[in-house]
């Protein structure tokens, strides 16, 4: 960029959030970070940080997200903007949130940058966090949980193939309610969203299954 400007009004700082879902031991999780620095030194918060002048926002979350915690490749949608004048000590702080779903067995984890560490916790047992990171968490999970109505993002929570009982498992961690078995499948089959492999699988003592892969992996599919 170039050139030198003059404005009346004081600019506020920018920065990036991101809420990142997950599902493990058929519970909803998120992943947060240990904050190294002030303001928070030790407390625990969503992933994210500062937008450099020439960056573009969806470039600002995926980097920060990948810098703090190693995690990439991930579905990003934004969320919300946060603006409250005193929710970050520091200085005037516009946040623009993001929320992520990932299947717990393509990502590792790990602390990067100004992070002190990187773990999962269950959204019903997370830590006090800092800023106001608690009402983004907040807002993202409604807004997951509102979307299960009419798209497919809850498939952006499954391995590279799945039964029909494991796809169902994710719905129900994430309502936090059981779904009738008939039911749920011949409405998973109407979608026409997945496909079969070919292969079977079993779990424990019941019967195998057949094992299915989504038909598009990086389309999200709007249903009504």
């Amino acid at each position: 960029m170039s050139g030198n400007y003059s404005y009346v009004y004081p600019h506020p700082a920018v920065t990036t959030d991101v809420v990142v879902f997950t599902v493990i031991d058929e519970r909803l999780q998120l992943l947060l970070i240990r904050r190294s620095g002030e303001p928070f030194r030790g407390c625990w918060a969503l992933p994210g940080g500062f937008l450099d002048i020439d960056e573009d926002l969806d470039a600002c979350a995926a980097r920060e997200l990948a810098e703090e915690t190693g995690v990439t490749g991930v579905y990003l949608e934004q969320l919300y903007s946060f603006g409250r004048p005193d929710r970050d000590p520091r200085e005037r702080i516009i946040s623009v949130a993001y929320y992520a779903l990932v299947p717990a067995n393509r990502i590792q984890v790990g602390a990067a940058s100004d992070a002190a560490e990187a773990a999962w916790f269950p959204i019903a047992n997370l830590p006090e966090l800092a800023f106001d990171h608690g009402e983004i968490i907040a807002m993202a999970h409604q807004r997951l949980v509102a979307k299960l109505d009419y798209s497919t993002i809850a498939f952006q929570l499954l391995a590279e193939t799945f039964t029909l009982g494991e796809l169902q498992q994710v719905y129900e961690t994430l309502i936090d309610a059981e779904l009738d078995k008939r039911n749920f499948r011949k409405w998973a089959l109407a979608l026409e969203q997945i496909e079969e492999t070919g292969e079977l699988r079993r779990r424990g003592s019941h019967r195998p299954a057949r094992v299915y892969r989504l038909r598009e992996r990086d389309r999200l599919h709007y249903l009504k």
